[in-house]
């Protein structure tokens, strides 16, 4: 009798290639450099052509089996439709903006994001998209900023830096009465530790550099259809990308114009070694979160720390969605010095936290926020995004939970 259980996530994700027949039994997809692949009958190119082939490559500038195989995984992690792979998870997101919204259109979003995507947002004012941030951990603020063009929400699960989290399920709700598509950023999150389409996400981000590839070896970006949405109902797909089942209208236009029309591909080598570590992501989650949970538990008794920001800690403002939603943490933690004056010193005295921006490395990494990733968005900016002066974000590694508790202790000595 065959066993008919479902296996397990990371089950899945180390057996993806060899069970989709990779050459000669290899058990990792082969990186594949060919820009160019040819067909034997010019309709079979005309078909990858006009998408209206099932799988195939014609350039590599819009993908190759080695980002498919990726891709594969990415859609089979988040349980989604189709997924599409960028250099970078700011090219995702950039594609998501720039070939779904248009001049005129309206965008609501989580005032509680990434430096570099509040920026975007800037951008994309200046191209003729309004934009209205508000606090997403309340979804009667999201509903308050909808207007009659407003096309899109978007929020992050885990907001870098603070680790504020959105009124998930209270927005997916709101986007479905309203028709809105609904984009959620789970870089902090990931597939393994949530799921978006749950609550109800049309398309999912994520920056691939962070916690699914996990070892600070390769940017990578990528965007994954749920299935979610209707995109039948959405005015701003082209006329000739409204063909076929409905479902598959929405990657196809984001493929075409984000990804073969403004280039930001992911090159089949990193592709290669983010599927790599994707393999030991549920390995990496469970422990960065376990660390991060102790050392938060620690920097919030030391006398110190102002504050500590950290989902799974019972004094976060939104600990029980946290719990509701997320199987554990994640590596994201940030705290605040009683002495501001201290923070750049505190930095120095550590000698385990590297000093660089970046996270989801497999060392812990430590930055001063408002003197680098939010510098240039300005002091009003930070105020509203709850980032003060000596707020110190960390991204928590694989090293001993010991070793960086008994670090911080003779640091903050």
């Amino acid at each position: 009798m065959t066993d008919s259980r479902t296996p397990g996530f990371t089950t899945q994700i180390v057996h993806a290639d060899r069970r989709a027949t990779v050459e000669h039994g290899a058990i990792h997809k082969p990186i594949h450099t060919s820009v160019q692949y040819g067909f034997e009958r010019v309709e079979d190119l005309i078909a990858v052509f006009q998408g209206t082939a099932k799988g195939g490559f014609n350039y590599a500038r819009q993908g190759t089996p080695t980002t498919g195989a990726l891709e594969a995984k990415l859609t089979q992690m988040e349980q989604g439709v189709g997924t599409i792979t960028f250099a970078t998870g700011m090219a995702g997101i950039c594609a998501i903006f720039l070939t779904l919204l248009k001049a005129g259109d309206h965008l609501v979003a989580s005032r509680f994001v990434f430096g570099n995507t509040n920026s975007v947002f800037g951008t994309l004012a200046d191209l003729g998209i309004s934009v209205t941030t508000v606090d997403a951990t309340d979804a009667a603020q999201v509903a308050a900023a909808v207007q009659p063009n407003t096309r899109m929400v978007f929020v992050e699960t885990i907001a870098n830096p603070g680790t504020q989290i959105a009124d998930l399920e209270g927005i997916g709700q709101l986007c479905r009465d309203k028709g809105l598509l609904y984009v959620v950023d789970n870089t902090v999150g990931s597939p393994y530790l949530f799921k978006p389409a749950r609550v109800g996400a049309g398309l999912v981000v994520h920056s691939l550099t962070k916690s699914i590839g996990g070892h600070g070896n390769a940017l990578g970006g990528s965007v994954t259809d749920t299935g979610m949405f209707d995109w039948a109902s959405y005015p701003n797909i082209f006329p000739a990308y409204r063909k076929g089942d409905t479902k598959g209208w929405g990657l196809q236009q984001i493929r075409k114009k984000g990804l073969r029309d403004m280039g930001g591909t992911l090159s089949s080598t990193a592709a290669h070694q983010i599927a790599a570590g994707a393999e030991t992501l549920a390995l990496r989650m469970d422990r960065t979160s376990a660390t991060a949970l102790a050392l938060a538990q620690w920097l919030e008794q030391h006398p110190a720390i102002a504050r500590v920001h950290y989902p799974m800690l019972p004094s976060h403002p939104q600990h029980a969605r946290a719990k509701q939603h997320f199987k554990a943490g994640s590596w994201l933690l940030s705290f605040e010095l009683k002495n501001a004056d201290d923070c750049l010193g505190l930095c120095n005295r550590l000698q385990l936290p590297v000093k660089a921006t970046g996270l989801a490395d497999t060392r812990t990494l430590i930055i001063p926020v408002a003197h680098t990733i939010f510098w240039e968005a300005g002091p009003e900016v930070r105020a509203s995004m709850g980032i003060g002066d000596s707020l110190i974000r960390l991204s928590v590694g694989l090293e001993e939970a010991e070793d960086l508790i008994a670090d911080f202790a003779q640091a903050l000595g």
